[in-house]
């Protein structure tokens, strides 16, 4: 018995330590654009039967309960909690937020599409509006070298000024692409998500139509992390872990006393 306690305990404390790296990676995160928290989600592991509730007792009854035995925790998964971050005036033209679900579209090199909330982009030297690693944002938008502003609608659609015209001129549109489940997308880094079977194929459309979230120009979504929420959930994962380091001790010591009494 104490050998399976020492066990028991030593997942709890390989658990509650996984949960604080969810814990600290939220923490770090709270300035990066876009970003959405993370939640760390525990199951039990298999238990020990050593008897099971209705099994025979006698002739003529039967137990009423069971003797099953936990072996401990592990951690079953990560989930993403896409709710909406705080939208913050950057006065960029290029600074773009959604406001409501959906992901902007990017093509990786290799032609691989990956999405991502944060719309902190630029213009290149080939006047293509990519993303701060250069990758182009899908539908590739174009900009003319001689445009002195850009304009882009709440359903994407991106309007430009040129020199000698005095009305603006539609260049593209930008369409956002949703999701049956936000949640199932791989996190690949650098504010990119990628498609996966959980998430469903990705379902693109025009901006601010009623699934998909609308376009807002010179704006950037903040993080999501809330800081009070994650401090508190790093301190009831310390008592966590304080606790199962504790059922260490104490059953190392009943193991200590037992060899010295045997």
């Amino acid at each position: 018995m104490p050998t399976s306690a020492l066990h028991v305990a030593r997942t709890g404390l390989e658990a509650q330590d996984a949960r604080m790296r969810v814990i600290a990676n939220n923490l770090a995160n709270i300035g990066t654009t876009g970003y959405k928290r993370d939640r760390a989600n525990f199951a039990t592991l298999a238990y020990q039967d050593s008897r099971v509730a209705g099994q025979q007792s006698s002739n003529e009854t039967q137990y009423a309960t069971g003797l099953n035995l936990g072996t401990g925790v592990s951690v079953q998964s990560t989930t993403s909690i896409i709710t909406q971050g705080t939208l913050s005036v950057t006065g960029n033209g290029f600074d773009m937020a959604l406001d409501g679900p959906g992901f902007f579209q990017v093509q990786l090199p290799g032609g691989k599409l990956a999405y991502t909330r944060a719309g902190n982009f630029s213009r290149s030297a080939e006047g293509a509006l990519v993303t701060a690693q250069g990758y182009p944002v899908q539908p590739a938008i174009s900009i003319p070298e001689d445009a002195s502003g850009i304009t882009v609608g709440n359903d994407g659609t991106v309007s430009v000024t040129t020199a000698g015209s005095a009305a603006p001129t539609e260049i593209g549109q930008l369409t956002v692409a949703a999701f049956a489940n936000p949640a199932g997308l791989q996190a690949l880094g650098d504010n990119f998500l990628a498609e996966t079977a959980a998430s469903g194929p990705a379902q693109v459309g025009a901006a601010g139509d009623g699934t998909r979230g609308a376009i807002r120009q010179g704006m950037l979504e903040a993080s999501n992390v809330n800081v009070v929420e994650e401090l508190v959930d790093m301190i009831e994962c310390q008592r966590a872990y304080e606790i199962n380091s504790k059922m260490i001790s104490a059953v190392d010591e009943m193991l200590r006393n037992a060899n010295q009494t045997l």
